[in-house]
């Protein structure tokens, strides 16, 4: 089968895009509106960028007509968000999150989550995620605001916070103590559970 995406509607592309794109890390990504009311919501389009500086990108879309989710409101208000990362054991709680609610409902106490005060941000983070990344706004890239579109919103970290259940000597995570989960279409999410080892080839380069 050979598709031109500009022959489909856009719901049948993001079908295609997030069935191929698998399995992806979700950004459970914590804000704070200007008027101080939090927010917490996810996003599986999510990745890093590089490590100096250490910089990272999650892309909220456009759910309707020119509308913008909160978290990228509250983010271009205040400038501040923290990235808590999902273990299994939260994806319920994860999941409750990603309802489409009212700017004034707070989905830390709808998930039953706690709000734990940051380091370095104003935003709280979850304190029940076992790794969160403390981030300011670097900048927000439009591709597009209407339905369908989206945005890449990059930040800088400023502060990680690994648990000691996870954190290992060296810098290093325990991925069987950590139990990530990673999103795929639909309802379906998959368990990061069954590692191989493959090792690098030396370069080839002078």
């Amino acid at each position: 089968m050979d598709i031109t995406p500009a022959d489909l509607p856009h719901r049948e592309v993001y079908k295609l895009l997030i069935g191929s794109i698998v399995p992806r890390p979700i950004a459970w990504v914590s804000s704070r509106s200007a008027d101080g009311i939090p927010n917490l919501a996810p996003f599986s389009f999510f990745t890093a960028v590089c490590s100096e500086p250490p910089t990272v990108v999650f892309c909220p879309g456009v759910r309707g007509e020119h509308d913008q989710k909160d978290t990228l409101h509250n983010i271009r208000a205040t400038g501040e968000y923290v990235i808590n990362f999902v273990s299994e054991l939260l994806a319920e709680a994860m999941n409750i999150t990603a309802t489409e609610l009212p700017p004034h409902v707070n989905e830390f106490e709808r998930a039953g989550l706690t709000e734990a005060p940051s380091h370095v941000v104003s935003v709280p983070h979850v304190a029940e995620s076992l790794i969160h990344f403390e981030c300011r706004l670097n900048q927000v890239i439009t591709i597009s605001d209407q339905p369908g579109g989206g945005n890449l919103v990059i930040g800088t970290v400023v502060h990680m916070h690994f648990d000691d259940r996870v954190y290992r000597e060296g810098n290093y995570i325990d991925l069987d103590v950590m139990q990530a989960v990673g999103r795929l279409a639909g309802p379906s999410y998959c368990r990061v559970n069954d590692f191989f080892d493959i090792k690098r080839l030396p370069s080839e380069l002078g």
